[in-house]
């Protein structure tokens, strides 16, 4: 006896190349499983060749050290209500440390794509390619705050003073929120240059021109009035002078003024508010070039 199969049947019941395709999607298990998975890959690597963290927390302490110890004879009052200048140099060095860390997020992936590790990625089963880069993201984010803690607990030794629970959570948010866009854009970057020649060298032309250009080594009364106005559209600096203020006030609220501008005054929680919208400008800035990279 032979049994004859209806092809109208034997395709409905059959699985499309679409559905064999199909993979869970970011709201998944898988891919919170998998964007951990490649986290704790990045984790194993540093924990191999540690010479990155090392250097990242040596060289702000340095910073913070050397360039406290070489203005500290400065009159008193030259650098605002600072007592002196290692607790005015304190806001800048975390935020240019949170910000030298960020910039160097698209490495990593820079590098797995000219070693061919990205393209096994590319066509593995993930649940979402996204977690290629939020892995990259969360690995940034968790150095640049164990680089941040290292800043703040020597800064106390060397007499910057501490702010108050809610102002260390501020500082937090303030690091994490400027963290987030300069990752995204060297993300983008990794992604858009040919290299990780170019991407090198768009950090090195970037990383000091921005510092000196913000009021992270000096006030912005001591700049030129071009320079004033450059300085304070800065997004290091929309981070720099509220870490700053909260160094210096116990009393503060979201409403305290604390960077006198040439184009008006920016409050604290003006600022955060700039730095969510210089956020949200990277991430729309990166978002069609990801989902043309990592389709």
């Amino acid at each position: 006896m032979t049994t004859t199969i209806d092809p109208k049947t034997s395709n409905a019941s059959a699985p499309s190349r679409a559905e064999l395709l199909a993979t869970p999607g970011i709201a998944s298990g898988e891919f919170v499983q998998e964007t951990l998975a490649l986290t704790r890959r990045l984790f194993i690597q540093l924990k191999r060749r540690p010479t990155t963290l090392i250097a990242g927390i040596i060289q702000p302490l340095m910073w913070l050290v050397l360039f406290g110890a070489l203005f500290q004879n400065v009159p008193e009052g030259l650098f605002g209500t600072s007592q002196s200048y290692g607790q005015f140099l304190c806001a800048g060095v975390i935020v240019f440390t949170a910000f030298s860390g960020a910039l160097n997020a698209g490495l990593p992936v820079m590098f797995d794509r000219e070693f061919g590790f990205l393209n096994r990625l590319l066509v593995a089963p993930l649940a979402s390619r996204f977690s290629i880069v939020l892995a990259s993201a969360i690995f940034i984010t968790t150095l640049s705050l164990i680089q941040t803690v290292a800043i703040v607990i020597t800064s106390v030794f060397l007499g910057a003073g501490l702010p108050g629970a809610a102002g260390l959570a501020v500082v937090a948010l303030i690091v994490l929120m400027l963290v987030l866009g300069v990752t995204a854009l060297s993300l983008g970057l990794s992604f858009a240059l040919p290299g990780h020649i170019e991407l090198l060298a768009v950090i090195f032309v970037t990383n000091l021109p921005l510092l000196f250009a913000s009021t992270a080594l000096v006030p912005l009364a001591f700049m030129p009035t071009w320079l004033q106005f450059v300085s304070s559209l800065n997004p290091l600096s929309f981070a720099i002078e509220p870490i700053r203020y909260l160094y210096l006030h116990s009393d503060w609220t979201f409403a305290s003024i604390v960077m006198d501008a040439p184009w008006g005054s920016v409050s604290l929680g003006g600022a955060l508010l700039l730095l969510a919208g210089f956020d949200a400008i990277a991430l729309v800035s990166i978002q069609r070039l990801l989902y043309r990279r990592l389709s």
